[in-house]
């Protein structure tokens, strides 16, 4: 199996020992480093704000400085902003005074100064009376441990409060740290920017109303890495091999035949948009087994699928009787996906539970099929991709890995506003996607996404996965930046699935 593109995610101890080797106290290095996380969090601010418009030409800065690095950073982004837009404008707060700046720190000021001549103040937190467009943050480095103190809880406090369209953390929010406990005081922001490794903070439970959406800003310093962290975040290089050249003697057999099963008179369009997503996974053949009443329909839409209408209860979903047919399609495919608009009707999670158990090819089990007694039946590997409600519901159960035959090789994808895929001990953690996700059918894009890169590659789920989760929150990131998080269609995804993938 191969290892899917990731660095480790740090405590704080074992990012300042990782800095200490990487730069020795070379001062020189230390602002290369800092010039290049500077420049990455202007861009990445500057990309963000297009899924709200675009950062305007004469737009207001606020920056939160602190002493060290971090507030250098902040003050580096500032000043490449301030480039590329003649006509904006910065307000710097130094939280612990100008006269205490590190030298790296200064320097960034004084460079932000000269770049900005006559558009840049230093003001007080007093005097912080208006909005802004965007704030970026950098009070706080690795050296600080929770509370803060009053002064800087109440310059905080002030800045939430404010009215501003973009609030940016370098590295991690203020305030948040290894001990920090939901309710003590931290800066909110709408995107944290993880300045060359990811803090275990800002994947903690609990931290998300403070870091927001997280971005990983890799500057390089893992390069060779073969630690064995159990904490991973991924890196969009997970999809490199689905961007090179294909074979030219291949044919579709070459990348595998997925099996949908699903849908429902009463859930018609769940299945539908995971044979659509599916279809564009790269896939050579997808077959789908839906309800006979709904297979012409859903053919005409989709011809390039091979549609099975099976047998139906009254109330119009899959009916038990249909597992024989099922059975011989089975034998043709490399991977299997099941559950998006099933229902939940006894008899057709009866044929769900028979599927799996009957299935040698690896599956993907979603929506209404995640229920105990599924997930847990058969021997074939399968990933398995609850959002919050429904790993509650399996885990309530006895549910887990090392819990029942069928767990023993589950990939657990788990659905969040920061999705994690879990195999064994290690946990992955994806940095895209955002809001533009909340919506009804984007679980069963990922799970057509899955199905497919999983029948692709049988034998490496976690790889399926983690390329699947990837590719989905590029795909929304991109479709957010091109036309905003609110009047857009989830459908609108598949869209931008080729463009995600060919940016890298």
């Amino acid at each position: 199996m191969t290892p899917p593109a990731s660095d480790p995610i740090l405590s704080f101890a074992e990012a300042i020992a990782l800095e200490e080797r990487l730069f020795a106290g070379a001062e020189a290095a230390e602002w290369n480093a800092m010039e290049r996380a500077g420049a990455a969090v202007a861009a990445a601010a500057l990309r963000d704000f297009r899924e709200i418009g675009g950062f305007p030409g004469a737009g207001r800065i606020l920056i939160l400085a602190g002493k060290g690095h971090n507030g250098g950073d902040a003050l580096i982004a500032a000043r490449h902003i301030l480039e590329g837009f003649p006509s904006a404008h910065a307000d710097v707060v130094f939280a612990f005074g100008e006269r205490v700046l590190r030298p790296l720190a200064q320097r960034a000021w004084r460079e932000l100064g000269q770049a900005g001549r006559g558009r840049v103040d230093a003001i007080s937190a007093e005097s912080i009376a208006r909005g802004y467009d965007l704030c970026i943050g950098g009070i706080f480095g690795l050296q600080f441990r929770p509370p803060v103190t009053r002064a800087i809880a109440t310059l905080i406090g002030r800045v939430n409060a404010l009215s501003i369209r973009l609030r940016a953390a370098v590295d991690l929010p203020s305030g948040l740290g290894e001990s920090w406990r939901p309710g003590q005081p931290a800066f909110r922001a709408d995107f944290t920017y993880a300045t060359g490794s990811v803090k275990r903070p800002v994947v903690a439970d609990g931290s998300g109303a403070c870091v927001g959406r997280l971005r990983y800003i890799d500057l390089g310093f893992f390069e060779g890495d073969s630690s064995r962290s159990e904490m991973r975040i991924l890196s969009g290089e997970v999809l490199s091999a689905l961007r090179a050249l294909r074979s030219p003697v291949s044919d579709k057999r070459t990348y595998g035949h997925l099996l949908v099963v699903g849908g429902s008179r009463g859930y018609p369009g769940a299945v539908l948009m995971t044979v659509l997503s599916a279809l564009r996974s790269g896939v050579g053949l997808v077959t789908a087994g839906v309800p006979a009443s709904l297979a012409p329909a859903f053919a005409a839409r989709a011809p390039e699928a091979m549609w099975i209408g099976l047998p139906e209860t009254p109330e119009g979903g899959l009916a038990r009787e249909g597992l024989r047919l099922l059975k011989s399609r089975l034998g043709r495919a490399s991977a299997l996906a099941f559950g998006p608009g099933m229902g939940r009707e006894p008899e057709t999670l009866a044929l769900a539970r028979d599927l799996a158990k009957e299935a040698s090819v690896p599956l993907v089990v979603d929506a209404d099929a995640l229920q105990p007694e599924i997930v847990a039946s058969g021997t074939a590997p399968r990933v398995l991709t609850p959002h919050a409600g429904e790993w509650e519901r399996i885990r309530a159960a006895g549910g887990g890995p090392g819990r029942g035959t069928g767990w023993r090789r589950a990939v657990i994808v788990r659905k969040a506003p920061l999705t994690s895929i879990s195999s064994g001990k290690t946990r992955y953690f994806s940095p895209f996607g955002g809001p533009v996700l909340a919506r009804g059918g984007s679980g069963d894009i990922l799970t057509g996404l899955i199905g497919g890169l999983l029948a692709r590659e049988p034998a490496d789920p976690l790889l399926a996965a983690c390329r699947g989760v990837v590719w989905h929150g590029k795909a929304a990131d991109a479709l957010a930046q091109a036309q905003g998080q609110t009047a857009v269609r989830v459908t609108q995804l598949l869209e931008y699935l080729p463009q995600s993938l060919r940016e890298g």
